[in-house]
């Protein structure tokens, strides 16, 4: 009876500390001013519906253990709009790193009460560009049904964002915003401009049929489709902006990823004291796959990415990033002969590509706000190859030929303050381009002679062109909150110019104005318009076109011109839930090219 009753107790006892027993997880990140840039300190770090909780130190940083599970968390602190980041989900295998910027409160204190505020979670938009924003989290890029952890597919599944994703046969990530044409976006990955997101992609736009990010290196992606931050040039439809996590500062971990078309390896972990890295490298199958399929076309893709975070001290950290990506596009004749087959294989060329960025960011606190220094290097090359069946490669047989290269190296310098209730940042950019081509096509027209009898003549365009040249620009933008924080406005100004088009060092030709205005009616009801100009120079493929003469004959276009009109109305009920409509109108001028 006693040994019996022993056995009980025994199993009771086990049992109780089996199910006391949580696997914990841990939350870590840093808090900073948005506007300054500058840590703060005691902010309060809570989760939603439960005691659980911490503050930040005297350098902004906070750690805190939790079990497993998804959690909404909030941050607040007095005199900043507290914010919420819904459904984080903690695991016991690596460390979440959530950041936060908050925004200071102008008006005064009457009543302290800790809530997070509807305008800045729910809404996108800040002072500077208060509509047409929407923000991803990296959970909701990776929990996004059908997007196959692809930033460039998700991002069409946005409002007033269409693409080839989704249409019947269409397998591309091209980006279209509000009737713009891939090419008018532009994407920026932790301040550094990268000017092709997607493998495959088409020489002078960024669309491609899947993305080159890895979601594991994404804490959010913001995208803008009008009222664009002065700070950014080149952009007439949207621009996307892409902040990176840090790699964490307490041990490696890393994750691995396979999925139906590829498999992917992402490990990141400290380096030494204020230094730590994240990396990856992801590799594709589809050409086992189509194989199997007997399908002609064999697609084969690489792609890397990495980050190196060095708080150099506690008013200056820098970051080093690049990413990159080789592409392989070939053809093998099938078993099954079909027509379909034999279509693909006669009418496409076979595609080899690689592209690169690389680059550092420097950003130093100063009085009231902070000096960013990013200094970057791209390059892309496209290389096409069509010969008669694609069969052998004989040169005889040869119908295209195209070897292009495009190289930027850029300089960009920014300087944000914040002073007395007025935000205002300014700075310029200069890049060296080069550009080179190596073209040849063969086409057949169809004609008819005096006899009536159809004919073909060949024509062959043959050319080579070398060409070197600068960019380079300058911005300055205003903003101030008045009325107790119910108006706000920004005024924003911008040129562009370069050393290659006729016209290009006349700073006024590009002069690039915007206005952005916000009122807010209630808590929550909001009033928002803008109404800018922008500007684009024409893709270096257009630029540096040559004649069978050998003359370039585009040096006479402008840039592309973008005049956004818009308006709009906002709701926030609660904090998860916010609903706009907007109206806007987009008036384009294009200076064509005679070619």
């Amino acid at each position: 009876m006693k040994t019996w009753t022993f056995s009980v107790l025994t199993y009771l006892l086990l049992s109780s500390t089996t199910s006391w027993t949580q696997v914990m997880g841990v939350v870590e990140g840093k808090v900073i001013d948005v506007n300054t840039g500058s840590p703060l300190i005691g902010v309060s770090i809570a989760i939603e519906n439960n005691l659980l909780g911490t503050v930040s130190d005297i350098d902004g940083y906070y750690r805190l253990e939790l079990p497993v599970g998804s959690y909404n968390i909030m941050v607040s602190y007095l005199g900043y709009e507290a914010q919420m980041r819904f459904n984080q989900v903690v695991t016991s295998g690596n460390y979440l790193q959530l950041n936060f910027a908050l925004t200071e409160n102008t008006f005064e204190l009457e009543e302290v009460t800790i809530t997070a505020n509807t305008d800045k979670i729910a809404a996108a938009g800040d002072i500077v560009t208060p509509l047409s924003v929407q923000r991803l989290s990296s959970e909701e890029i990776k929990s996004n049904p059908g997007g196959n952890f692809d930033i460039s597919r998700v991002v069409q599944a946005l409002p007033g964002v269409g693409g080839t994703a989704g249409s019947v046969g269409g397998f591309r990530n091209d980006i279209i915003i509000r009737g713009g044409g891939p090419n008018e976006n532009v994407y920026y990955l932790d301040g550094i401009e990268i000017p092709v997101i997607n493998h495959f992609s088409t020489q002078g736009s960024a669309g491609g049929p899947t993305g080159i990010l890895n979601v594991s290196f994404i804490e959010d992606v913001k995208l803008s489709s009008s009222a664009f931050n002065a700070r950014y040039d080149n952009a007439l439809a949207s621009v996307f902006e892409f902040e990176q996590r840090k790699g964490n500062t307490n041990g490696l971990q890393g994750n691995f990823r396979l999925s139906a078309t590829e498999a992917a390896i992402t490990f990141d972990g400290p380096i030494g004291k204020n230094l730590s890295y994240i990396v990856s490298a992801r590799r594709s199958y589809l050409q086992l796959l189509f194989e199997a399929l007997d399908l002609p076309i064999r697609p084969n893709y690489w792609d890397f990415q990495y980050k190196v975070a060095w708080q150099a001290s506690k008013k200056t950290s820098v970051s080093f990033i690049g990413v990159g990506a080789i592409d392989e596009f070939s053809f093998k004749p099938a078993k099954d002969a079909t027509a379909e087959n034999v279509y693909i294989l006669n009418s496409n060329p076979l595609i080899n590509q690689w592209n690169y960025t690389v680059g550092a960011n420097v950003k130093h606190l100063i009085h009231n706000g902070f000096v960013s220094v990013a200094l970057s290097r791209n390059d892309y090359q496209n290389k096409l190859d069509k010969f008669e069946n694609n069969e052998t490669k004989v040169e005889a047989e040869r119908n295209l030929k195209a070897v292009s290269n495009e190289t930027e190296n850029k300089l960009r310098i920014v300087v944000d303050k914040y002073e007395g209730g007025w935000k205002y940042a300014y700075g310029l950019m200069a890049q060296q381009v080069r550009f080179t081509n190596d073209f040849y096509n063969r086409l057949r027209k169809k004609l008819t002679d005096n006899d009536g009898n159809v004919i073909q003549e060949e024509v062959a365009f043959n050319f080579e062109t070398d060409l070197s040249f600068l960019k380079y620009g300058f911005f300055g933008q205003v903003s101030r909150s008045i009325l107790r924080d119910k108006l706000s406005f920004s005024f924003g100004l911008r040129s562009d110019m370069n050393s290659y088009t006729d016209e290009g060092q006349n700073p006024l030709k590009t002069l690039s104005p915007r206005l952005s205005l916000s009122y807010r009616a209630s808590n929550q009801w909001k009033l928002n318009a803008s109404v800018g100009r922008y500007y684009k120079l024409p893709i270096y493929t257009v630029l540096g076109f040559r004649d069978n003469a050998g003359m370039l004959v585009n040096k006479d276009n402008t840039y592309i011109s973008s005049t956004h009109y818009v308006a709009g109305i906002e709701w926030l009920p609660k904090d998860d839930f916010r609903f706009t409509v907007e109206g806007f109108f987009k008036n384009i001028i294009i200076i064509r090219s005679r070619n």
